[in-house]
């Protein structure tokens, strides 16, 4: 009787074990910060200002935590120049700042000599219009990852059923900076972070019976681990959101100041 009870209970454990649907399908990124950027005051005198990026790496060189491995996979994304051009053209929905491409520049002259070299083999007169340049350069990258900043849990059993949760916290450090073209000069400098999130709770049950003969073990749980990519987005949205309130400040731009303002980042 009881091996036939234990039988139901796991049959009951695995057929609960599933994907949940909200996770299944592909759905568009963004991050709780996507309306701020959008909703973000446009530039005072209505000219967005031209920025160029030519990187934004990993500089942290943390790998993924693995235990009793060696592991090559890195802990942050090597493409954080996708977040921060996508939030740089988001601000103010496209109304601040104007973005050139730097990434693929080679692939753009290679494409630019193409059509130049297809008009003059044609003998087309519309000359090929001169590249957009930029007065500001975006330096800078992921700067840090301290895995295991703060950790805990809890837990109690009694006569062999109990339950516990624990949790972990890392912390992911992302810096920016503003370069003037003409002089070299840093105009602006920011830095933020964005803390990650992780946590893990389960139940399990340890029981003898049949005089001590014989053993029932149950155990289930789950976990919840925030994703590295949405902190470091969050993060890149957030130093964004601070180079343009800094540079109000320094008096290389302006804008009107919004009646509510979100410069806080939720950790």
């Amino acid at each position: 009787m009881v091996r036939f009870l234990v039988v139901l209970i796991i049959i009951g454990l695995t057929g609960c074990a599933h994907v949940p649907r909200d996770v299944v399908g592909p759905a568009a990124a963004q991050t709780p910060m996507h309306d701020v950027l959008r909703d973000h005051p446009p530039i005072a005198n209505g000219m967005p200002v031209t920025l160029a990026i030519y990187s934004f790496l990993d500089k942290t060189g943390q790998r993924k935590p693995a235990d009793n491995i060696a592991n090559i996979s890195t802990a942050v994304t090597q493409g954080g120049e996708v977040y921060l051009i996508n939030a740089l053209m988001a601000l103010a929905d496209g109304k601040f700042f104007s973005v050139v491409e730097r990434g693929g520049l080679d692939n753009l002259i290679k494409e630019r000599q193409i059509i130049r070299n297809a008009r003059e083999q044609f003998e087309e007169d519309k000359v090929l219009g001169a590249m957009k340049f930029a007065g500001i350069i975006i330096e800078g990258g992921i700067i840090g990852y301290d895995a295991n900043n703060f950790t805990g849990g809890q837990g109690a059993m009694v006569l062999g059923i109990g339950a516990k949760d624990q949790w972990r916290c890392d912390i992911v450090t992302i810096g920016l900076r503003a370069v003037s073209v003409l002089t070299g000069e840093v105009l602006l400098n920011v830095s933020t972070e964005k803390t990650i999130l992780s946590t893990s709770m389960g139940v399990n049950v340890f029981k003898f019976y049949d005089q001590g003969t014989k053993l029932v073990e149950i155990e289930a749980g789950t976990s919840t681990n925030e994703p590295v990519n949405y902190a470091v987005r969050q993060a890149i949205e957030q130093a964004v959101l601070e180079l343009a309130k800094q540079g109000k400040e320094k008096g290389y731009w302006d804008f009107k100041q919004a009646e509510t303002e979100y410069y806080e980042l939720e950790k």
